[in-house]
C-alpha cells in the first residue's frame, strides 16, 4: 500500500496530471512507474489518460512491454513528463 503524498507530492501530482496525458493529450491521472520491488515514489509519475492507464488493450496496466514498444519506457516517459514540468515553470 502506498503512503499518503504529503503536501508537496500533492502539488507535483497535480503539475503531472495538469499536463494532460503523455500520449494523446487529453485530461489525465497519475501513474507511479514501476520499480523493481521498491514502492513508486509520488515524484516517479507519469501523466495517463483512463485509456492509457488502465482502460484499453493499449494500456500500462494491460501489459507493461506491449506499452512500452508502442509508446517507450516508462522511464523515458519519466523524462519527458519532468522536461514538461520545468518548461511550465
Amino acid at each position: 500500500m502506498k503512503r499518503p503524498a504529503n503536501k508537496a507530492e500533492r502539488e507535483h501530482l497535480a503539475a503531472v496530471a495538469e499536463l494532460g496525458c503523455i500520449i494523446c493529450g487529453r485530461p489525465a491521472e497519475c501513474h507511479h512507474i514501476a520499480g523493481h520491488g521498491v514502492r513508486a515514489s509520488h515524484y516517479e509519475t507519469i501523466p495517463l489518460c483512463p485509456d492509457h492507464h488502465r482502460n484499453s488493450a493499449d494500456a500500462v496496466h494491460s501489459g507493461r512491454r506491449s506499452f512500452e514498444a508502442k509508446y517507450g519506457t516508462e522511464r523515458e516517459l519519466l523524462a519527458k513528463t519532468l522536461n514538461l514540468l520545468k518548461k511550465s515553470i
